[in-house]
């Protein structure tokens, strides 16, 4: 027989979601051990933002979240806001910067707030047990966990094991697992906040435009997003191409506005006037980059490359103007997990309480974070989730 353990909580998964509860559930009283099946806890947190953690948003709304039941996240998000875990960052005096659009990063390094987060874990006894293999969960008369570092006995086990993204990570399909051994719905998973692939003469056009950055409007009939659109070897990236991949199905189409702030249906009509003798290419190169108009021109005008302006009908400029303001493509796919920054999918919300994420079905099991149907909007949203959802979970443990 192995080593035998005793705790009141038992926190499976050692990410934000599983530390932050882990530490708010040991406060108030209660012993607690998290289980981490890789070799250290916090890998993720040390990987996002480039390494300086993204680790909330200060304009966090439930309209930021992706959800079959809209309204779950509601509770949580109300109770854990992001002015109460930016208190706590403060407490530990951790320099952070707001980048843009309420995204806030570390100063200096993500290790700052995994640090953080140790130390309340420290604070309150919290055990952390790494390199924790699990072999089976039962409840009978409280939860029986069998693992490669012996028995684990508990009455309350928190299901912090993260979704499918960046394999490398370790990651596994634990968490679900858990979810459909208790009778639990579990919604189809696939990828979010990922780069698009394409496989037609779009992938060609990508490769030659690698590294080419434009502002853009980027839509389907579920959302649209303006920001940053990335060309790379393989497709398409950048946090508007994110933002709108989490709305997206295989087989459809987005639109990408590259001129989001030309309001004017007539602005080449009115070049046309003033500037007759220009060249297109070089009155749309006063808003685009260079590299990615003498491609567009390729594409959409290759014929009258040379010729100025006056010489192109009215009806001929509209029809490139709308090409530019409603470019559509059809992605081949995504990335897939191997990229992605998240997991769309998991834990059916209608299984859970949203006041305390626990379990409808068995008393003393809980959900939070990534693994449940709760998915965020690319900037610091997810992060946020993890804190209100860890934070919701703790105060019933």
């Amino acid at each position: 027989m192995g080593k035998s353990y005793s705790f009141d909580v038992v926190v499976i998964g050692g990410g934000a979601a599983g530390l932050f509860c882990a530490a708010l559930a040991a406060q108030r009283g209660r012993k607690v051990a998290v289980l981490e099946r890789t070799s250290k806890v916090g890998k993720k947190i040390l990987m996002s933002g480039g390494g300086r953690c993204n680790f909330t948003n200060m304009y966090t709304e439930p309209a930021n979240y992706l959800s079959a039941n809209p309204h779950f996240c509601k509770s949580a998000l109300s109770r854990y806001t992001p002015w109460d875990f930016i208190g706590l960052v403060c407490e530990y005096g951790i320099p952070y910067h707001e980048k843009k659009l309420g995204q806030l990063f570390c100063d200096n390094s993500a290790k700052d707030l995994l640090n953080m987060l140790l130390a309340e874990c420290d604070k309150a006894g919290v055990e952390i047990h790494t390199y924790c293999e699990i072999e089976s969960l039962d409840a009978s008369g409280g939860f029986r966990i069998e693992s490669n570092r012996g028995l684990y006995q508990s009455e309350s086990v928190v299901i912090a094991t993260g979704g499918l993204s960046i394999p490398t990570m370790g990651v596994t399909p634990f968490g679900y697992e858990v979810a459909r051994q208790f009778g639990l719905n579990v919604l189809p998973t696939r990828a979010g906040l990922v780069p698009f692939i394409f496989t037609d003469n779009m992938k060609q056009l990508c490769h030659t435009l690698s590294g080419v950055s434009v502002d853009a409007l980027v839509s389907n009939e579920e959302a649209a997003f303006r920001e940053n659109v990335l060309f790379t070897h393989r497709g398409l990236s950048g946090p508007a191409i994110l933002q709108i991949s989490s709305y997206w199905q295989e087989g459809e189409s987005v639109s990408l506005n590259l001129l989001p702030d030309e309001s004017d249906d007539d602005w080449l009509l009115k070049a046309k006037n003033s500037d007759s003798k220009s060249l297109l290419k070089n009155i749309v190169g006063q808003r685009l980059p260079k590299k990615l108009v003498a491609e567009l021109e390729t594409l959409w005008w290759p014929q009258e490359s040379r010729k100025p302006l006056a010489e192109f009908s009215n009806q001929r400029l509209q029809e490139i103007q709308q090409l530019l303001t409603q470019w559509h493509l059809k992605p081949a796919g995504t990335e897939g997990y191997r990229t992605a920054e998240v997991t769309l999918g998991g834990v059916d919300t209608d299984e859970l309480s949203s006041k305390t994420m626990a379990s409808k079905k068995q008393s003393g099991l809980y959900f939070i974070g990534e693994v449940v149907d709760v998915t965020g909007h690319l900037g610091g949203f997810n992060f946020q989730w993890a804190w209100a959802s860890a934070y919701a979970a703790a105060q019933d443990v």
